[in-house]
């Protein structure tokens, strides 16, 4: 039984389960609901978390293990000489590749039916069938790996029918235990929302763990890079040039310098039009036009980085050619080429400009109108009370704002990707084109590279280390905003 078959057995089954839970606590009360201990909708709700609740367990548990064990069982059919020749993740593909397409011959009906059960009897020869199907096989692929291909079906098919007994038998079983115990002296509230207590605290422990998997997947992988990578290089090295034949260069500090001077200029636009607009927005617009203007200016944070990226490739750039260029309006001959690091950390820029604004006029509208009336009431004008008053109470919040958008400054992928180029250099000529630590990640896992090389087992390193920087910036954003609420909440 597929995956699908079983969600919807489970779904009919605790609907079914809900409205028998709930019948029958109301009539073990005499059809009085108020001599139950819960609501109605408790007792149903109580069926339906008991045959959902451990059956879904079980089928996550499988949908984990199946592969892992079916990978090993197949794995020990493979003999060493086939595995020396490639890898063995290379040639599990092919196993899988050919698995897929032998139930996908069989799914789409191409097979007769003598076929189809010659095959699931392994009476069958493998190639020739997929030469009949018009399915044409590498020279790599061998014997060898049909018959594994084979065994991978026969294994996998055995999963599906043992996983589904499985998660029916405990669905029933949870549904039959719910049903049973319901009567009206039922403390099925109490039940239920431990259960969901319990949920809730699955939900929070998923994201955790991730979060760990991420950094642990990060670290183990950055382990292995420096086991074969001087540290020394990478860190303090001034060229980045990778080579997959061997004799790379990797010094971080071309892709660290561009990073930072992205995100520099970034910030130097997005910070003063971002703190300017939240201080009309907070403290001059009418509630009309902060009605209207608000919202408007938010879009900017629902648009695709990647419509970022080309408006700085095709329209940013050029433009820039066009005015700085050797041939363009001032003659200055500075823009080279559309990709520069002005280029990239101008859009990058009015990106970033609702982050500021927006956290920026919440700080605003945070600081308490007895300070704002205080200084009024002396006598100040508004626009002195905006500079004496306002802004000084609201600047740890602000400059903790600005930290939050430096670290999405310096995490941006597709902006510079697009807008900056792909040359790692050290300059400090905004207008040449350099190349970031988030564009050389993509570009490091990105192709046929061995997986254990040193060229691609960089990308974690890298990865690694703009996962300190921008976590070192977000702990400093958040100390700064802590303060500034303890202070004036």
């Amino acid at each position: 039984m597929s995956l699908g078959y079983i969600l919807l057995a489970l779904l009919v089954l605790s609907v079914i389960g809900y409205v028998l839970g709930r019948s029958k606590a109301v009539s073990s009360a005499g059809g009085d609901g108020r001599r139950l201990h819960s609501l109605p909708g408790y007792y149903g709700w109580n069926v339906v978390l008991a045959t959902l609740a451990p059956s879904l367990l079980v089928l996550v548990v499988w949908l984990f293990v199946q592969p892992a064990y079916i990978n090993t069982q197949v794995a020990s059919l493979i003999s060493q000489e086939t595995v020396a020749k490639s890898s063995l993740d290379l040639v599990l593909s092919d196993v899988l590749r050919v698995a897929d397409g032998l139930d996908v011959a069989v799914e789409s009906g191409a097979l007769s039916q003598e076929k189809a059960q010659a095959l699931s009897a392994g009476s069958v020869d493998v190639r020739a069938l997929l030469g009949d199907l018009g399915v044409a096989l590498a020279s790599e692929v061998t014997d060898e790996i049909l018959h594994a291909a084979q065994a991978y079906r026969d294994i996998n098919a055995s999963g599906e029918f043992y996983r589904a007994i499985l998660v029916l038998a405990v669905a029933i079983a949870g549904f039959a235990l719910a049903i049973a115990r319901t009567h009206k002296d039922f403390r099925a509230r109490n039940v239920v929302e431990q259960a969901i207590k319990w949920i809730l605290i699955a939900a929070a422990s998923i994201a955790i763990l991730t979060t760990l998997g991420i950094i642990l997947s990060l670290i183990f992988n950055t382990v292995e890079f420096f086991k074969i990578y001087p540290a020394s290089e990478f860190f303090f090295g001034t060229v980045w040039s990778p080579s997959f034949g061997g004799g790379s260069e990797l010094g971080i500090l071309p892709l660290i310098w561009a990073t930072l001077y992205i995100s520099f200029i970034a910030l130097a636009v997005a910070v003063p039009i971002g703190l300017f607009a939240a201080i009309y927005l907070s403290e001059y617009a009418t509630p009309a036009v902060r009605a209207i203007a608000k919202p408007l200016l938010e879009v900017l944070a629902g648009i695709p980085t990647i419509v970022y990226g080309l408006f700085a490739l095709l329209t940013v750039g050029p433009l820039l050619v066009d005015v700085l260029g050797n041939d363009g309006l001032l003659g200055v001959g500075w823009m080279q080429g559309a990709s520069s690091v002005f280029t990239a950390g101008f859009v990058m820029g009015i990106m970033l400009i609702p982050f500021v604004s927006s956290l920026s006029d919440d700080i605003i509208n945070a600081v308490p109108q007895a300070m704002r009336d205080g200084s009024l009431g002396l006598g100040a004008t508004h626009s002195e009370t905006v500079k004496q008053v306002i802004l000084p109470a609201a600047l740890p919040g602000i400059v903790g704002a600005i930290l939050l958008a430096a670290s999405r400054a310096i995490g941006e992928t597709m902006i510079v990707v697009l807008g900056a180029g792909a040359a790692a250099r050290l300059s400090v000529n905004p207008f040449e084109a350099m190349t970031t630590v988030t564009a050389k990640i993509v570009s490091q896992l990105t192709g046929d590279a061995d997986f254990a090389s040193p060229e691609a087992l960089v990308a974690f390193a890298l990865g690694m280390t703009l996962f300190v920087i921008t976590l070192g910036l977000n702990i400093i954003a958040l100390y700064i905003v802590r303060k500034y609420r303890e202070q004036y909440d």
